[in-house]
């Protein structure tokens, strides 16, 4: 008999919000109706390594795991939590609030696939489901082969920006090409590591994509080999290969100073020259990066917040007796030879701050800008601009100064 009543279906649960208590997620709570209406469930932890086995679990396209600073001492179950839900196809979204970059980093690396922080940013928790819900991008046919035990000794060369807009990217993108580039009978092999994990424009001035593969790699480095580092290059005109920043912001601090020296020494040891863009800020790894660094450039401008900030870092660096003296001080946007007056105001400024101004690099103008919004090196896009001359100048200089070092040796 039929009650003449119209009858609707409950939508299938695909997906699940799994915390110690939703409602400490109420902005979760609302995205997640905004999202999937009334298509998603809530779990507890230990309620959902349990309805992972059961058949109703099958719709399930991923799950939302919520934590903050008071689940840190859960670790071990959040872990298991995750590893249950990728065994069985279950994607997951890891949201934190106040929780510590290492405990980020040890969920990340048992496999999550999103992460977004709480308070969530507006529209991010779609965006995240989104991105899980489209194809896999196609697997390159080519990826970079590096060959098992190389033991070369790559010279590194750093590129960090004491102030915004100083040219660190810029100069580190173009003299990694110049390197590259310097002879069609004897190229050295150059890697150009984006290390600049939140900001980083490697990407955006070569024209190339953000991977998955490099934020997997990064979370990975205790277990890194060729294969996997490889995996994450991306090559630049055949010419030259590229670990661009994670296609998500993460914290600076994610990775570790042994997560750092793992990567830089896997990469020094299969390439001539190592060609690394750093984060304005200070991080725990900076150290790293300067110990190991051959040359570290540090770029300025002629103007106060350059001249503050480089002060700011010499006096950071001695009193932690840290090698002050590896610093080569980079003027970018210099003056003209015939600027007499602005010649003078270099010569004040690298006496007040009681520095050597080792580099002056000259004003490219609008070419500058158009060449890094086209995604092409100056070599290519503007030949004969001055910034682009200066910068082969130093990649040249740089090759026969290594090339000297290893023939004494």
């Amino acid at each position: 008999m039929s009650s003449g009543m119209p009858q609707t279906e409950t939508p299938a649960i695909v997906a699940c919000t799994v915390s110690r208590d939703v409602q400490n997620f109420d902005l979760l709570i609302e995205d997640m109706e905004g999202a999937l209406g009334e298509a998603w469930g809530d779990l507890g932890f230990t309620e959902a390594l349990a309805f992972f086995s059961q058949a109703e679990a099958e719709p399930l396209q991923f799950i939302a795991l919520a934590i903050d600073s008071n689940d840190e001492g859960d670790l071990p179950l959040m872990g298991e939590i995750i590893s249950q839900a990728k065994s069985r196809g279950i994607k997951v979204i890891l949201i934190a609030e106040d929780v510590t970059p290492t405990a980020l980093h040890t969920l990340l690396r048992q496999g999550a696939d999103e992460f977004v922080p709480y308070p969530l940013p507006e529209q991010e928790l779609q965006a995240a489901i989104e991105r899980l819900q489209a194809p896999a991008p196609p697997v390159a046919q080519n990826p970079h082969q590096l060959q098992s035990g190389s033991q070369r000794e790559g010279a590194v060369i750093v590129c960090h920006g004491l102030a915004g807009g100083t040219g660190s990217t810029t100069t580190a993108v173009n003299l990694a090409w110049e390197l590259a580039a310097l002879s069609e009978h004897d190229e050295p092999s150059v890697c150009l590591l984006d290390l600049d994990l939140q900001a980083g424009s490697v990407a955006t001035y070569l024209d190339l994509p953000r991977r998955e593969a490099v934020m997997e790699m990064l979370s990975e480095t205790d277990n890194m080999d060729e294969d996997l580092f490889g995996q994450a290059l991306l090559p630049f005109q055949d010419k030259l290969q590229v670990l661009t920043a994670p296609s998500e912001m993460v914290p600076l601090d994610l990775l570790s100073p042994e997560d750092i020296e793992r990567v830089i020494r896997l990469a020094r040891s299969h390439f001539d020259f190592v060609v690394i863009d750093m984060p304005h800020t200070l991080v725990q790894w900076t150290e790293t990066v300067l110990n190991i660094a051959h040359v570290y450039f540090a770029l300025i401008e002629l103007d106060m917040r350059s001249a503050q900030n480089a002060l700011r870092l010499k006096r950071t660096l001695q009193a932690e007796d840290l090698p002050f003296e590896k610093l080569r001080f980079a003027l970018n946007r210099a003056p003209k030879f015939t600027d007499l007056t602005g010649k003078s105001r270099v010569k004040r400024m690298a006496e007040s701050l009681g520095i050597s101004i080792d580099l002056q690099l000259p004003d490219g103008g609008k070419q500058i800008l158009q060449s890094c919004d086209h995604g092409l090196p100056l070599a290519v896009s503007a030949a004969k601009n001055p910034l682009r001359k200066e910068i082969a100048k130093l990649a040249a200089s740089l090759h026969e100064l290594g090339r000297s070092e290893a023939e004494a040796a």
